[in-house]
């Protein structure tokens, strides 16, 4: 079976810096909130303080939900490039903010297993939400694979 024409998945080993600005301040606090976590120390407020620079500070306990519902692996706070497990996270918020929710159950199930993800449903909803209220809109990059189709490879 060929699998021509399907797109890849979103900002998988993607630069950091290259990310449109609400998918960048998503990631900054994912890793702020595990090296905080990493490091023995409250979570929350480190991601708290990483969000509030867009004035999206309202979004921390939504994300801190989420990342103890998702205990998923993320980068070092200065790591060049997206993980694929940031990616995936990435992906589901994005796909819970504009509302297709079995899509961004389905990318959660990538990391999680069933009942985890689905137990994590509801704070990325809630994330999604406050990022919306802040102004920051995650992107759709499924539909925009779509809308672009992939380069031949050789």
């Amino acid at each position: 079976m060929t699998t021509s024409g399907l797109p890849d998945w979103p900002w998988v080993h993607a630069e950091a810096d290259t990310l449109p600005q609400a998918e960048r301040l998503l990631l900054d606090a994912l890793r702020a909130w595990h090296g905080a976590a990493r490091a023995g120390l409250p979570p929350e407020p480190a991601a708290r303080l990483v969000l509030a620079a867009e004035d999206a500070a309202a979004a921390a306990p939504p994300l801190d939900a989420l990342l103890r519902a998702a205990p998923v692996a993320a980068g070092c706070r200065f790591c060049p490039r997206v993980a694929a497990p940031e990616a995936a996270l990435l992906l589901a918020c994005a796909l819970a903010q504009r509302g297709a929710r079995t899509e961004a159950l389905a990318a959660l199930l990538r990391l999680l297993p069933l009942r985890t993800a689905y137990a994590a449903m509801p704070a990325a909803i809630h994330l999604g939400c406050a990022l919306r209220r802040a102004g920051l809109l995650l992107r759709h990059p499924i539909r925009e694979a779509m809308r672009h189709p992939p380069a031949a490879r050789g």
